[in-house]
C-alpha cells in the first residue's frame, strides 16, 4: 500500500485529508510490517519496525514511544551536553518517551516487503516536540499559510556510489551513457525498487564526479519532498548495500568535488494559484523571498554546512559557491532563478547533501517569509551581498538570528551539533596530520 505522491504545492489541510483518505485502508490491518521513521538532525531516520496488525490496532489511535534524544544525539548517537537552562535539557533530562504519531499521506513501500510511515512526534501532553525537524519546517508552513503563500519544493541530492575499488565511475561522466557500465547492475535494481516505492522520479542522470549520479523526484509540498528525500536515500542505501556497494551523500567526496542538495522552490496562492513572475522576471513576492533569503543566508549556514567536510565543498568545490549573489539560469551563482512563466522558480544552491533537508527547507521559508514580511528588494542580479562562511567556527556568529527564524530549540540543537562536530575535529589525529608532520622532519 502506498499514498499517491500529488506534484505541486498543496496545504496542510490537503496533506490531512489525503491521509484521512488513507486511514480506512490502513486500519483493516493489510500491511505485513510497518516501519515507523523520525527524521533526525542528521539527515537520517531514527526507526522502529512494528507488525502491521499491531499499527492499525493500537498505534493509528495511540502512537508510539521513542526517546527523547533522537533530537539531541551527535552522528554518533551520543547525547549532546546540555545544562539545565538549556532548550535541549528536557531532551536528556531521563531520557523518557515522545510520542510518534504516523502521516498517512507517506506511506511508502520500501524493501524487504516493509511498508515506511513517516511521524510527527509530540511530549506526552500533546506539545509538538520543536526540536524535530518536520516540525520546524510545519511551523514555518503555517506561517506562511497564514500570509496566503503554499511552496512547491524540488530536491535535488547527488551521492557517490563506490566500492572496494572506489567510485563506480573512473571519472566524471556528466549527462554520459558510455563510461557507467559498472553502474547498470545497480541502476536496474534500484529503478525497480524506486518504481514499487511510488516515490514518483522525475529524472536520473550520471553527474560530473567520478562515482556521482543523481536521482530527481517531481516536485511537491514541502513536507513530501523533505520526507520523500530522505525515504529515496533509505531506499538508494539498501538497494546499493545489497550490490557491496556504498551510497555517500558526504558533502565534498574529495577537495574540489561536490555534493549538494539543491532545492528548487516556487511560490503558490493558499487557493492554488502560481505566483511565480512572467517569463525570467520574478513577481513581487517571489523577489522579496529572495531578498530575504540572501540576508540571512550566512546567519542559517549551520543548517546548509552542518559538518567539517561542509566547508570543503563550500570552499572548493566550484558549483559551490560561497558568494551570496542571484542570476537567472547561472549555476555559479548561489540562487538561481530557473525556468520560465509558470514554471519560474528559484534554486538556492548552499546546501549539501549531508544537510538536513527538513530544517534547509524550514530555513528557507523562514529567511523568505521575513523578505516578504518586510517587503524587501532584492540587489542586482550578479551582484555580491556578502558570503557563506568559510568554515564551521565562523557559522556560530550568526546564532541570534538563526534562534529569531528557527526558535530556541533549533537553534541551541545546531548551535550544540556543530560545537560537537568543532571538538570531535580537533580530538581526531588523520592522515593529513600524519602527512603534514612528515614535512617538519
Amino acid at each position: 500500500m502506498r499514498s499517491p505522491r500529488p506534484v505541486g504545492p498543496r496545504t496542510l489541510a490537503g496533506r490531512a485529508a489525503a491521509a484521512r483518505g488513507t486511514r480506512a485502508a490502513v486500519a483493516r490491518g493489510d500491511l505485513s510490517r510497518v516501519v515507523l521513521l523520525v527524521p533526525d538532525p542528521h539527515a537520517r531516520f531514527a526507526a522502529v519496525e512494528l507488525s502491521g496488525r499491531f499499527f492499525a490496532e493500537e498505534v493509528l489511535g495511540s502512537g508510539y514511544g521513542i526517546c527523547t534524544y533522537v533530537f539531541a544525539w551527535d552522528i554518533e548517537r551520543e547525547a549532546l551536553p546540555a545544562g539545565p537552562e538549556s532548550p535541549l535539557a528536557p531532551y536528556v533530562r531521563g531520557f523518557g518517551d515522545l510520542r510518534m504519531r504516523p502521516d498517512l499521506a507517506t506511506l511508502t513501500a520500501l524493501p524487504d516487503g516493509l511498508c515506511g510511515v513517516v511521524c510527527d512526534v509530540e511530549w506526552p501532553d500533546g506539545e509538538p516536540a520543536r526540536a524535530a525537524p518536520r516540525q520546524a519546517l510545519t511551523e514555518q508552513l503555517l506561517a506562511l499559510e497564514a500570509l496566503g503563500y503554499v511552496p512547491s519544493v524540488g530536491l535535488e541530492h547527488e551521492m557517490v556510489f563506490s566500492d572496494a575499488d572506489g567510485p563506480l565511475t573512473a571519472h566524471g561522466v556528466d549527462y554520459a551513457l558510455g563510461g557507467t557500465e559498472r553502474l547498470r547492475p545497480l541502476l536496474r535494481d534500484l529503478r525497480s525498487a524506486l518504481d514499487r516505492s511510488g516515490l514518483g522520479v522525475e529524472s536520473a542522470r550520471a553527474e560530473c564526479h567520478p562515482g556521482q549520479y543523481e536521482i530527481v523526484l517531481r516536485h511537491r509540498d514541502a513536507l513530501a519532498a523533505c520526507d520523500d528525500a530522505l525515504l529515496q536515500q533509505l531506499v538508494v542505501r539498501t538497494v546499493a548495500a545489497e550490490h557491496g556497494v556504498r551510497a555517500s551523500y558526504l558533502a565534498a567526496p574529495e577537495a574540489g568535488q561536490g555534493n549538494s542538495c539543491h532545492v528548487h522552490l516556487s511560490l503558490a496562492s493558499a487557493a492554488g494559484e502560481p505566483a511565480p513572475g512572467a517569463g525570467t522576471t520574478l513577481s513581487p513576492v517571489m523577489a522579496s523571498f529572495l531578498a530575504g533569503v540572501l540576508r540571512d543566508a550566512a546567519a542559517l549556514a549551520p543548517v546548509w554546512a552542518p559538518t567539517w567536510n561542509s566547508y570543503v565543498r563550500l570552499r572548493s568545490a566550484p558549483f559551490s559557491p560561497r558568494a551570496l549573489r542571484w542570476g537567472v539560469d547561472d549555476r555559479t551563482s548561489s540562487v538561481r532563478v530557473a525556468g520560465r512563466d509558470e514554471s519560474l522558480r528559484l534554486e538556492f544552491r548552499f546546501a549539501g547533501a549531508d544537510a538536513q533537508p527538513h530544517l534547509v527547507v524550514a530555513a528557507l521559508l523562514a529567511a523568505g517569509r521575513a523578505g516578504v514580511e518586510e517587503c524587501l528588494t532584492p540587489p542586482p542580479a550578479g551582484a555580491e551581498v556578502g558570503s557563506l562562511p568559510g568554515a564551521p567556527w565562523e557559522a556560530l556568529s550568526g546564532l541570534d538570528r538563526l534562534t529569531k527564524l528557527l526558535g530556541d530549540e533549533v537553534a541551541a540543537q545546531q548551535e550544540a551539533l556543530l560545537r560537537a562536530e568543532l571538538a570531535a575535529g580537533c580530538e581526531a589525529v588523520t592522515e593529513w596530520q600524519h602527512r603534514r608532520g612528515g614535512l617538519r622532519a
